[in-house]
């Protein structure tokens, strides 16, 4: 049995990292979905491929919300972070071998990372962009992403109005943190406050207030 394992949401600032393997006894039934990088098919593609994906293999998926992740900063690096997930699915799905996509610059060193905290007695094989070689790790990142787009609908559900993709690149995001903290003088809910977006709105908002008061 093999099994690929990936992840969605390791940069944004809202929302939480969803980490997901999937599992199978060999791969040429997701060959036959057509399974590929999960950034190179469009939402409706990943919507459609996520319930054929369960269908022929086994999935595992573990969300992180944003306060966990902070909390897990004070002591530990996302890599860490990451690697200590994908070895908690790996040790779900039990394979022989799991293949990952590398988080860290070195994948021998995210290999180490991963088995460092891995209880069952798979060999991993960690590459970059592993999504775009294993079918497998194909699978998983299709499942991660559409499982934290869904979980980003229900924040801006929960919130009552647009937060974008939960990224800083994203305008509608940064604006939403904005028009928030300025209403709110507090971050939002769902918001990863380690992050140095969130930590320069804050330090933004109190130099307005020290402005405003000796003004």
């Amino acid at each position: 049995m093999i099994c690929g394992v990936d992840e969605a949401g390791r940069g944004p600032v809202i929302g939480p990292l969803v980490v997901c393997g999937v599992s199978v006894d060999d791969d040429s039934k997701l060959v036959e979905l057509g399974v590929k990088d999960s950034k190179k098919l469009s939402k409706r593609r990943r919507e459609e491929l996520a319930p054929r994906i369960f269908e022929v293999s086994k999935v595992e998926v573990l969300e992180l919300p944003a306060e966990e992740i902070d909390s897990l900063r004070s002591n530990m690096t996302l890599n860490e972070i990451e690697a200590m997930l994908f070895a908690r699915i790996i040790d779900k799905l039990s394979p022989a071998v799991a293949y990952l996509d590398a988080a860290d610059a070195s994948e021998e060193r995210f290999s180490k990372m991963v088995c460092s905290y891995l209880t069952c007695g798979a060999r991993t094989v960690s590459k970059h962009r592993a999504d775009e070689k294993f079918p497998v790790v194909s699978a998983a990142s299709i499942i991660a992403k559409v499982t934290r787009d869904r979980r980003i609908d229900l924040i801006e559900e929960e919130l009552g109005q647009p937060i974008g993709s939960g990224y800083t690149s994203d305008p509608l995001t940064l604006s939403f943190l904005e028009q928030w903290l300025e209403r709110e003088k507090s971050l939002p809910p769902h918001v990863r406050r380690s992050w140095k977006t969130s930590q320069k709105l804050m330090t933004m908002k109190e130099i307005r207030r020290l402005d405003s008061f000796e003004g």
